[in-house]
């Protein structure tokens, strides 16, 4: 396992999983965007204020990510791909990526319907097949958040049918991205902050 390259406080505060050497790939031949990756998760913290009020899968914390990977430059992306059979084109537009960059692409999936993996996995193995994708990153919850869910009155939003960690793995494990190297990172308890997000700068 090439995890061991990710910083001491990554290994220590996300549940951490990769196939196909993703974490080599990602140092060795796109450093600027390692760097990118472990910078917002080093200083990403999970705030008490974003899990109770809500907003589903495009909520304050994932405004903040979105905003965080977008002052590296990182930007939500559609690739325009087709299909061509005996000279006729049929458009065959893929789903679109939260983040991506320079052949790195990013989904956060913190309270989705279980089967997005299953679309962003899928959509991993195309872009991968295609050339236009050479890493996959998945960000979403471990499963002991549940506990802090129950205990803010706010478990049955995040339920078992939702995005968690136990429900992504067997679908890597089955085959799911097909070639495309995966690295997956599962928030914890330990980067959970009892109190509001500081108000973000003008």
């Amino acid at each position: 396992m090439t995890t061991d390259l990710l910083p001491d406080f990554i290994r220590e505060h996300y549940e951490v999983h990769e196939s196909k050497h993703a974490c080599a790939i990602l140092s060795q031949d796109f450093p600027a965007e390692w760097a990118e990756l472990c910078d917002v998760l080093s200083r990403f913290r999970l705030y008490r204020g974003w899990i109770a009020t809500g907003g589903g899968n495009r909520s304050e914390l994932a405004a903040w990510i979105d905003t965080e990977f977008g002052c590296h430059g990182w930007v939500e992306k559609q690739f325009g791909t087709s299909i061509m059979v005996d000279g006729q084109v049929s458009e065959s537009p893929t789903h679109k990526v939260d983040c991506f960059k320079n052949r790195v692409a990013l989904e956060l999936e913190w309270n989705n319907k279980d089967p997005f993996f299953d679309r962003d996995l899928n959509n991993f193995r195309l872009l991968f097949d295609l050339r236009a994708v050479s890493v996959g990153i998945i960000i979403t919850r471990c499963d002991e958040l549940q506990n802090i869910f129950n205990e803010l009155g706010r478990g049955s939003s995040f339920g078992n049918s939702t995005t968690h960690m136990s429900k992504l793995l067997p679908r890597i494990r089955g085959g799911g991205g097909a070639g495309c190297p995966l690295l997956v990172f599962g928030i914890s308890r330990t980067l959970y902050v009892d109190g509001d997000a500081p108000a973000r700068n003008a």
